[in-house]
């Protein structure tokens, strides 16, 4: 297995291992990825560059408690999550609960902060970026930020999320022949799974897809981050139901409640207390 406290770099001769052997812990029912935020940018980074053109595109996901309730009420949802190649925690209450477990999560894997560090490791190595899903306005600044904020990143395209039939399949082949290395798609759940599910397969030239629900809003500006203390201490669902209470209130009010309950009893939390 993979050492969590290692940096996946060249030097540690860690290229003879695959994403799948990274340590994970079950939390929720969902096994979760024991990394933090600049490893999990430079596996992504790496395994996206070495998979490119050798089958199906790695999938790349992210849990929150949202998703930890879905995926506990919808089986095939709970399907999807089980079959990606590696999924992160974002959602401060999976490190909290993974205190009691052996393997803890050294922090929070937010994907809105993880663009930022698979970016600068982006240009480091020399991949490349595709950027579909949102509105188009959201779309095209979201990438025109990304580009000013990391001058040497390679954005090869984009294109909005609300896309179907001829149009899609043109975009899909298109995406195809570009062959980025890495397919950021910010369509939500369960839309991003089905993607995955339905386009995969044509998708050979891709390296690895990275699931991003609203990562493009807040990349364009047009929602902002919680303040840092409200995210250390697991509360950012607040701030974002404050942003938009007639759109969230009741998903909140249904799936946190349930989140937690689903969290003690589906994860594998230590007996001992002494687990380091």
């Amino acid at each position: 297995m993979i050492d969590a406290s290692a940096r996946f770099d060249d030097k540690f001769g860690l290229n003879e291992y695959n994403i799948q052997d990274v340590h994970k812990q079950r939390l929720g029912g969902i096994d979760i990825a024991v990394l933090d935020c600049r490893q999990t940018a430079e596996l992504i980074v790496r395994a996206a560059l070495e998979r490119q053109g050798r089958g199906r595109p790695l999938m790349l996901s992210s849990a929150n408690g949202e998703v930890i309730s879905r995926c506990r009420r919808d089986p095939e949802l709970a399907r999807a999550f089980a079959a990606a190649d590696l999924i992160n925690a974002d959602g401060q209450p999976l490190v909290f609960i993974s205190r009691l477990c052996r393997n803890r999560l050294p922090e929070r894997v937010a994907t809105t902060d993880l663009f930022h560090d698979v970016a600068r490791e982006a240009i480091r190595k020399g991949a490349t970026f595709y950027m579909f899903g949102g509105t188009e306005a959201v779309n095209q600044e979201a990438c025109r930020r990304a580009a000013a904020l990391y001058p040497g990143l390679s954005i090869v395209g984009r294109s909005h999320g609300y896309l179907t039939g001829e149009k899609l399949e043109a975009t899909i082949e298109h995406i195809k022949d570009l062959a980025p290395d890495i397919l950021w798609v910010a369509l939500g759940v369960p839309l991003e799974q089905q993607f995955y599910q339905q386009w995969s397969h044509r998708l050979s030239t891709v390296g690895a897809i990275k699931t991003s629900g609203g990562l493009f809003d807040f990349l364009a500006g047009v929602r902002r981050r919680a303040p840092r203390w409200m995210q250390m201490i697991g509360i950012e669902w607040a701030y974002r139901m404050m942003q938009e209470p007639r759109r969230l209130w009741w998903r909140y009010a249904v799936t946190n409640p349930h989140a937690i309950y689903v969290l003690f009893t589906q994860s594998s939390i230590s007996r001992r207390a002494d687990v380091a």
